[in-house]
């Protein structure tokens, strides 16, 4: 066994799709963000063991905030409007382990 762990960092983006018209991070680009980062990460191979891992979650309860996204082991969590937004948390907190304050909540 090794204490490495199997992901150096997991990003879990909310999916939550809520239809009583409360917010929800689905309803704000949060599978176009997902699959977004999971090709920017593949790209610059940086997804898979002993590397970075982008998930899609259920809530996580912070809809009214997003779309948000958390990132393990730190528990930082963001907001993001676009892509490019996605990639400055991939280049700053990801690769360059800089908190965006911009988009920190």
């Amino acid at each position: 066994m090794t204490d490495k762990p199997y992901f150096e960092q997991h990003v879990f983006i909310c999916m939550n799709q809520r239809e009583d018209g409360r917010p929800c991070c689905g309803a704000q680009g949060a599978q176009a963000a997902q699959k977004h980062a999971k090709r920017r990460l593949k790209e610059l191979d940086l997804n898979g063991h002993g590397k970075i891992r982008i998930n899609q979650a259920g809530c996580l309860d912070r809809c009214e905030e997003g779309p948000v996204l958390v990132i393990y082991p730190q528990g930082t969590w963001y907001t993001y409007v676009d892509t490019s937004d996605i990639d400055d948390i991939i280049d700053t907190h990801l690769i360059g382990g800089k908190i965006v304050e911009r988009l920190k909540i």
